[in-house]
Parts: structure tokens; sequence; C-alpha cells
């Protein structure tokens, strides 16, 4: 087994916009609103992200987990890659990635980690029993191939009703993403929930429930779009926008709170010069204090003489 890496010592992320990553508030919006209804209507299960990067969408999710449920990350970190196809593309996007990075964001986060599965996804079979999962994310590789075993693997973890998110199904530079995203619609009985500018979000359940709740909670938000297009007689919500995320899970090591700003009475009180203390006594007193002996002695001679 390969031994992670280490990375030079950075500050510990004080907000989750510090960890590095692509997660967008929109995106944050959409899976505070999934995951939030699965605890509201009691829909217990555990949760996999299959590619993790440096961490910020794990930290995020976590702050969904119930107690009882397992939260399984897959990456390969600095593991070797199971193909040269995948080691070119590692190698070109994610040549600063390592676990040590990793466990150090989401400690500031979260007091535990979670399962790590530190190898290729195609190994999460191994690792996740069928039928156990309530929200699977798949951001890993972009090759078709490896997209496409994702998703079988993800039709076999997941529950009926439980909820896929897919990152870069749309990218220009990610059409092995688009084509297995799509043949899961189209051959493997995946239905589409939602689409936002970078993911996909569906169900191999009904999405009709979900979907009216996403259009009810959209409904009172000015800052992001909805629209609701068909794909092949089944309807999708489109959201866009810049969407507001939610407050997000709190670092443990907040960055300093600067002082309070001065009054402005305090500050001109501040800038006023010190006042001279009056009086031979007093005057005897300063100079002692700040004067050399020898002009302090002739100083006090000066004083007795007038």
């Amino acid at each position: 087994m390969s031994t992670a890496t280490a990375v030079p010592s950075e500050p510990r992320p004080s907000r989750l916009d510090d960890v590095k990553g692509w997660f967008p508030g929109l995106d944050q919006v959409l899976f505070d609103w999934l995951l939030s209804r699965q605890a509201r209507l009691g829909e217990r299960g555990d949760v996999v992200e299959m590619g993790a990067f440096m961490g910020k969408s794990a930290i995020f999710t976590a702050a969904y987990l119930r107690k009882g449920e397992r939260f399984t990350v897959c990456d390969l970190f600095d593991a070797p890659a199971p193909d040269e196809d995948n080691a070119a593309e590692t190698r070109k996007s994610y040549s600063t990635l390592t676990r040590v990075a990793f466990e150090r964001n989401y400690l500031s986060f979260h007091d535990e980690l979670p399962h790590v599965v530190q190898g290729p996804t195609s190994e999460i079979p191994d690792h996740v029993a069928p039928a156990t999962c309530r929200f699977v994310h798949v951001d890993a590789s972009h090759l078709y191939v490896h997209v496409a075993g994702d998703m079988e693997n993800t039709r076999r973890i997941v529950v009926p009703e439980g909820i896929v998110v897919l990152d870069d199904f749309r990218s220009e530079h990610t059409p092995g993403v688009a084509a297995a995203t799509w043949e899961a619609v189209f051959t493997r009985g995946l239905r589409p929930i939602a689409l936002s500018t970078q993911k996909f979000y569906g169900t191999w359940g009904d999405p009709g429930p979900i979907q009216e709740d996403l259009l009810e909670l959209a409904a009172g938000r000015d800052d992001l779009h909805v629209s609701v297009p068909e794909i092949a007689g089944s309807r999708v919500l489109r959201f866009s926008g810049r969407a507001k995320p939610p407050t997000g899970p709190r670092s443990r090591f907040p960055a300093p709170v600067p002082p309070p700003a001065p009054t402005p009475a305090a500050a001109a009180a501040a800038a006023a010069p010190a006042a001279l203390p009056s009086g031979h006594s007093s005057v005897r007193r300063l100079a002692k204090e700040i004067l050399p002996p020898v002009l302090t002695r002739a100083l006090r001679r000066r004083l007795r003489r007038g």
C-alpha cells in the first residue's frame, strides 16, 4: 500500500471556501435541500463519495450524516492509477493531491475521518454493501470507461429512492462523463431530477415528489433561476444563478476575530499629548524616573536655588 507523501505545511482552513476544489454555491444549495429532505422524511442509509480531491464536498456532505450511518470516501490519493490513461489524467489535473492534505482539511471541520478507500473506484463494491446508500456523489475519473463502471457500481449500492449526483456531466473537457451519464438514463433506468451548471442529480426511484419539493423551495428565492424542460418525455429541473450557499460546517480553526475599532472619543484621547506634571515635587519625580543621576542632581540644585 502506498504511503501518503508529505505536503508543505499550510494553515488549517478556517472556512469551507479555504479548501481547494470545485463546489459552487448553487450545488451547495442543492446538496443541502436534498440531504435535509432525506433527514426530514426519515430516509436512512450510508453515503458514498467517489473522488474527493482536497475534501471540499466531502466536508460539506459529512455535516448531514446521522448516528449509525457510514460515510465512505474513495480516491486514488497517492496510490498508483489502474491504467496509463487514468495515470495521465491524474498527473495532469491532480498532481498535488495527497491523502495527507485531504485528512488535514477534513479534520479541520469534523472529529473523525470517514471510511477512506485509497484506490480506484472499482473497489467500491468491496467496501459498500448492495442497496445500503441513500446518497452517492460520483466525481472521480472523467474517462468514459471508468465513469460507466462507477454508474454500474452506484446502481448496485444505492437504495431505489436514493440520490445520485454526477459531477462534470456537461463540461467541454469531460465528454466521457456526459456519455456515461446519459447512457445510464437511456439504458439503465436512471431518472433525472435536476441539473445545475456542473452536476447531474438523479434517482432510480420516482423523481416526481423530490422535484415538487425542490420547486417549492426555489420559489422563495431570488438568487437562482429554474426552468423545467422535458427529456424523452420526462421533466427535469434546470437550475442556474449565483445562489447564496448555506452556512455549511464550521471549522475548528476559525480565523482570529479582529479587535473592535476604537470609538471616536477613545481615538482622540489616545492621540492627545500627555499632560505634564506641575510643581517642583512632580518635576523632581519625573526627573528621577527618566534622567541619568548626574543630571537629576544638577536639576535638584537648580530648583533649590530658585
